[in-house]
């Protein structure tokens, strides 16, 4: 009674944010589950339902051909020629049949069409077939095309994802995305931890000029910045006679995308962290590293988990920088990529493409989710407090 009471309490505004919430997820949860079923189903149901009938089975419209006249049989007044049109085909049955392409369901299974010139054909839902004419069949008689709508029963396979993860170079791809997606995640929240606590706790000339150096660079877009970088990285790799595409190529490159952002969210939590906690660690003598690592860094976990989080799924759904930085090798090849150059050679093959996307998406959901706690907690705890 106690919980009916508070739910009439929720005010009408209150009451359609949650509604638009719920309505917003169940939208974002849909393709994703398309997603999930398309890539478990067999190819052959794939290509001619949707996903949403994986679980009540499919039909399709396949041609077979009737037994020649050599196999006729005369049962009193008729000739018969019978058989199986579904033989070695388990678990399927017959909706609807037809003799012609432009109708291939103009009979229901177990009807008789009449086919004139004396010829009748009945097929049965279990695919047996009985053709008969009132006289013998003649050469031109046999080998009849007939049109059947065949039902299937729902068929779950792993051969889909077998087959992503091992012939079609995917796993050596999610490989490489993890190489590039992990360092490029840690090397900015390490190197933005630091410039946030010093910029917020440290007083040195140009303080204020490096806090708006760093507010105007996060609206630089990443293509305006993309040519310049690439032109110094070339150059220093000249310079040094090293190689052009090589990852920590790339680590740095994401991690100069993703500094300017890192060290805003950053400063603005460790910003509005208590000032008492900060002073009495001073007092009793510790450096600015010692309170760097013992009090800012721990007490800054849900900034950090919410960088995480962006960066992480930014590196991770990246392809121009991947494709500038790295290449298009295969040794060198990023999921993005790989399944990009599956859209291209393997279009129609859409089990194989459901199966890449939902392991392309897996593991920024499992990192989203194991994270998403202290998502809004980071976010908002600087927008807050922030100084």
């Amino acid at each position: 009674m106690t919980l009916t009471r508070d739910f009439f309490k929720i005010g009408p505004a209150r009451l359609f944010v949650h509604f638009a919430v719920l309505v917003i997820v169940i939208l974002w949860l849909i393709p994703t589950l398309g997603i999930f079923v398309s890539a478990l189903r067999d190819k052959d149901q794939l290509v001619v339902s949707g996903w949403w009938t994986a679980f009540s089975g499919s039909s399709r419209t396949v041609a077979a051909r009737l037994d020649q006249p050599d196999q006729q049989k005369q049962e009193g007044a008729v000739y018969v020629i019978a058989g199986n049109v579904l033989e070695g085909q388990q678990g399927r049955s017959i909706r609807a049949f037809g003799t012609r392409v432009q109708q291939p369901s103009a009979y229901k299974a177990g009807e008789t069409a009449d086919l004139g010139d004396g010829l009748s054909l009945t097929v049965a839902s279990d695919g047996n077939y009985r053709y008969m004419k009132n006289a013998a069949f003649g050469p031109d008689d046999g080998g009849r095309r007939v049109y059947i709508s065949v039902a299937t029963p729902p068929e779950f396979t792993l051969q889909n994802y077998k087959n992503v993860l091992t012939s079609e170079g995917i796993g050596q791809s999610f490989i490489n995305s993890l190489t590039v997606t992990i360092p490029a995640t840690i090397i900015p929240i390490l190197i933005a931890a630091f410039a946030a606590y010093a910029l917020s706790w440290m007083e040195f000339p140009g303080r204020a000029l490096m806090i708006a150096l760093v507010v105007g660079l996060i609206v630089v877009p990443l293509q305006m910045s993309l040519i310049p970088l690439l032109r110094l990285y070339n150059g220093i790799g000249a310079l040094l006679d090293a190689p052009s595409k090589t990852y920590p190529g790339i680590w740095f490159a994401h991690t100069a995308f993703g500094m300017p952002l890192a060290i805003y969210l950053l400063r603005a939590y460790i910003a509005g962290l208590p000032k008492e906690i900060i002073e009495s660690a001073r007092v009793d003598g510790a450096s600015d590293f010692e309170i760097f690592t013992r009090i800012v860094l721990p007490l800054s976990f849900p900034a950090l988990a919410s960088f995480a989080i962006f960066q992480f799924l930014w590196v991770w759904n990246d392809l121009l920088v991947a494709m500038v930085f790295l290449g298009t090798d295969r040794d060198h090849l990023v999921l993005t990529g790989a399944l990009n150059a599956l859209l291209g050679s393997r279009g129609g093959n859409w089990e194989i493409l459901t199966a890449s996307a939902f392991v392309t998406i897996v593991v920024p959901l499992l990192v989203f989710f194991s994270l998403q706690r202290y998502l809004v907690r980071g976010l908002l705890a600087g927008s807050v407090k922030g100084g």
